[in-house]
C-alpha cells in the first residue's frame, strides 16, 4: 500500500468527512477523493460510505484502521528514532480536559512543561465532553472514566471529591440546611442533566434523591461562579472550593469520590512528546495531591 493514501484514509475516518480531511492536510477536495480512490482501487474494497453529512466506514474500511494505526505508529517511532526525537521535545500537543480540571488546575500550571522544553507547543483544550482521540481531537485526554474500548492507553491520574458548598452571602441571609431533607427549602444550583455526558458526572443523587437544580450551569467553572454570586448551593469539586474564601462546605456532607484518568491513543506511544507531556502532568499532580483529597 501507498504510504501516502493510507496517510489519506486515516485523515478521512478520523474527519468523518473528505473535505475536513481535506483542510486538515492542506490538500483540496479532488485530490483527497482520488487518494481514496486509489487505495480503494489497490485494495480492492470500498473503504468509505459516502452519506450526505459526510462518509462513514465500511467493514472493509474499518479492518483497514487497525492496520493503518500500526503503520503510523511505525512511522511515528522511525521518525523519533530518525530525527534524535528521545533527545529534543519539539511539536505541538494538544491536551483535553474537563473544564474544572483544565481551567482551575493545569491552565495555571502548563506554562512550567514549555519553559522546560521550548520546543514545545502546548495546546490546552478545556471542555464539557468527551472527545475521540481516535480522530485526533486531541493528543492527550484527562477523562473521568477509564476506555474500555479502542485502542488507547490509559493510566489513574488521581482521585478527587466533590462536596457541597454555599456562599458566605447565601449563608447570611439563609439558615444553611443540616441534612439532605432540608435541601428542598434552598435554591440549588447543579448540572444540566441531559448534557452531561457520563454517567460518572450524574452525581446528584449522592447527595439527595430528591435534588432539582433550580439553576443549572452546564459546566463545572460555571457552576462555582454561580454559588459563588449567591445563587444557591451547589455540589463543587473540592480542589476548587476549598481555596476560595467566600465559600462554605456543608461539613455534614459525605464527600462524593471519583477519578481522572491520562489517556492517548496507542500509535502515540513512541511519541516523545506525548510521553513528557503525559508523564508532566503526573508530576503536577503527584506534588499536590493534598488538593485533590
Amino acid at each position: 500500500m501507498n504510504w501516502d493514501d493510507v496517510r489519506v484514509f486515516l485523515a478521512v475516518a478520523r474527519a468523518g468527512q473528505i473535505l475536513g480531511a481535506a483542510k486538515r492536510l492542506g490538500l483540496n477536495h479532488a485530490t483527497v477523493s482520488r487518494r481514496v480512490a486509489a487505495l480503494e482501487e489497490s485494495i480492492g474494497a470500498k473503504l468509505f460510505h459516502r452519506l450526505t453529512t459526510g462518509t462513514e466506514l465500511t467493514a472493509a474500511g474499518e479492518q483497514l484502521l487497525a492496520t493503518a494505526e500500526r503503520m503510523e505508529a511505525d512511522m511515528i517511532a522511525a521518525r523519533a528514532e530518525i530525527a534524535g526525537e528521545s533527545e529534543d521535545v519539539t511539536g505541538t500537543v494538544r491536551i483535553g480536559a474537563p473544564d474544572g480540571f483544565g481551567v482551575a488546575f493545569l491552565a495555571s500550571r502548563l506554562g512550567a512543561l514549555t519553559e522546560r522544553h521550548p520546543g514545545l507547543s502546548v495546546q490546552l483544550v478545556p471542555v464539557p465532553r468527551s472527545l475521540s482521540l481516535s480522530r485526533r481531537e486531541a493528543d492527550i485526554a484527562v477523562t473521568v472514566d477509564r476506555p474500555t474500548e479502542g485502542r488507547l492507553v490509559a493510566a489513574k491520574l488521581v482521585d478527587y471529591t466533590l462536596g457541597l458548598y454555599a456562599s458566605r452571602a447565601y449563608a447570611r441571609k439563609h439558615d444553611l440546611p443540616k441534612r439532605a431533607a432540608d435541601l428542598g427549602r434552598h435554591r440549588l444550583v447543579g448540572y444540566v442533566p441531559d448534557l452531561v455526558f457520563s454517567p460518572t458526572l450524574d452525581y446528584a443523587a449522592e447527595i439527595s434523591e430528591n435534588w432539582t437544580a433550580d439553576f443549572a450551569v452546564s459546566s463545572a467553572m460555571g457552576q462555582v461562579e454561580a454559588v459563588r454570586s449567591g445563587a444557591g448551593i451547589g455540589i463543587l469539586h473540592t480542589f476548587i472550593a476549598r481555596g476560595d474564601e467566600e465559600l462554605i462546605a456543608l461539613d455534614w456532607v459525605e464527600p462524593i469520590r471519583r477519578s481522572y484518568w491520562t489517556v492517548y491513543h496507542e500509535s502515540m506511544r513512541p511519541t516523545r512528546r506525548i510521553q513528557v507531556t503525559s508523564a508532566f502532568i503526573g508530576e503536577l499532580v503527584d506534588r499536590e495531591r493534598h488538593l485533590f483529597c
